[in-house]
């Protein structure tokens, strides 16, 4: 059996859809911080009857909760401080999202301005659609 030992203080991303963890490592830019991550694939769930699971030992406050919730907002957010777990967040998707998703529109201002940031606007909650705040070009959220 794997035994991944307990953080002192941080978070644990749980229930990741199997395989997303690497994609939520990179989004969430986690290989920038200074901390230990472990990052646990196809772990057994009874829920889910696979998942993957990221520990990070570092403050929440490195964690973007809107990128998380745009990616999935079904991830269960635990956070952690002298190894118990002390708060569970519970993630939404987020009204606006920025620099997550490039507009596609090569009429965009995003598309000629180099240093505009991406912003997109939840347009449909029940789609999970976004539009693009400059030119109004949909954008659904991907799997």
């Amino acid at each position: 059996m794997l035994n991944i030992g307990a953080i002192k203080e941080g978070f644990v991303l749980d229930h990741i859809k199997a395989g997303k963890a690497m994609t939520i490592y990179h989004d969430l830019r986690l290989d920038k911080l200074d901390c230990t991550v472990a990052i646990i694939k196809n772990a057994q769930s009874s829920k889910m009857g696979r998942k993957d699971i990221i520990k990070v030992e570092c403050s929440i406050d490195y964690l973007d909760l809107d990128v998380l919730g745009f990616i999935d907002h079904n991830i269960t957010v635990n956070v952690i401080k002298d190894e118990e777990i002390i708060e569970k967040r519970a993630l939404k998707l987020p009204n606006q999202v920025v620099d997550v998703i490039k507009c596609r529109n090569p009429r965009c201002i995003t598309s000629i301005e180099q240093g505009l940031h991406h912003i997109f606007v939840l347009s449909d909650e029940k789609t999970e659609t976004y539009r693009c705040k400059y030119c109004e070009e949909a954008a659904r959220k991907r799997d």
